[in-house]
């Protein structure tokens, strides 16, 4: 597999923002990507499979990756994710499984949706990976400099055709005022809402309610670092049928894993 090294090099066309992460020193380290999927439980298929950067070697997670990430690279270690999620994602044949490619991203590094995602496009057209099979979220524990810029995006992304989520809910600060105020196509509950759901009635009538509620807004509900059986049909007695975790399959480096089933 190749290997994007993490360059600030971006495309010059476009805000100041962008012009500055060009002009930033080149850092000395590489990332790659691993791949999980999110499982439709009723068809044991992939509903999408997230990429989750890693060091070149596989070995740091996502939280080594970022911790050395400065402030003003921000820009354009989100640019270099996305690049590497989509190039990987054509070599492995993702977009032939049916299932869409999601993709993490800062939104404190966006500076303009529309021009911010020219190199993400860019690399999909020329790699041949179909941009309806794009989904884009962001972590809700992420703190958000600006709540309308936030809005902007993910406005702007649903207007360009692209899936929306807000990963981590019910982990950050702004919990259902955040669902209200952005309407993302998809939520993803936080581990800590679904660990020993099966054995929490507490768990229980929270995830239905929101069940319920996602129903009526017409939002998917994915609930993810699901780690046992028992949590996974505990869900899906409670209607929730996209599910993430390693129950079905571990994060796989440069590769789609099987999913149990």
């Amino acid at each position: 597999m190749y290997h994007d090294a993490f360059s600030p090099s971006v495309d010059r066309v476009g805000p100041a923002g962008c012009a500055a992460c060009a002009a930033a020193p080149r850092r000395d380290f590489a990332i790659s990507m691993a791949f999980q999927p999110i499982v439709d439980v009723e068809t044991a298929r992939p509903y999408a499979y997230e990429a989750l950067v890693r060091d070149r070697d596989g070995a740091g997670g996502a939280a080594r990756v970022l911790s050395r990430v400065e402030p003003e690279a921000r820009y354009a270690f989100d640019q270099a994710c996305r690049v590497r999620a989509v190039t990987l994602a054509a070599a492995l044949g993702l977009a032939e499984t049916g299932a869409l490619l999601s993709i993490n991203f800062l939104p404190n590094a966006v500076y303009e949706p529309r021009t911010c995602i020219r190199r993400t496009l860019a690399a999909a057209r020329r790699v041949g990976f179909p941009l309806d099979r794009l989904m884009f979220e962001v972590s809700e524990s992420e703190r958000v400099a600006d709540d309308d810029h936030l809005a902007h995006i993910v406005a702007s992304y649903r207007e360009m055709g692209f899936v929306t989520a807000i990963d981590d809910f019910g982990a950050g600060h702004s919990g259902l005022a955040l669902l209200a105020r952005f309407r993302p196509d998809v939520i993803k509950l936080d581990m800590a809402l679904v660990r020993d759901i099966d054995a929490d009635p507490a768990r229980r009538t929270i995830v239905r309610a929101m069940v319920g509620m996602t129903r009526e807004l017409g939002v998917r509900l994915v609930a993810e670092g699901i780690e046992t059986r028992a949590e996974s049909e505990a869900l899906a007695r409670l209607g929730v049928r996209l599910q993430q975790g390693y129950r079905f399959a571990r994060p796989a480096f440069e590769a789609l894993p099987r999913i149990d089933s």
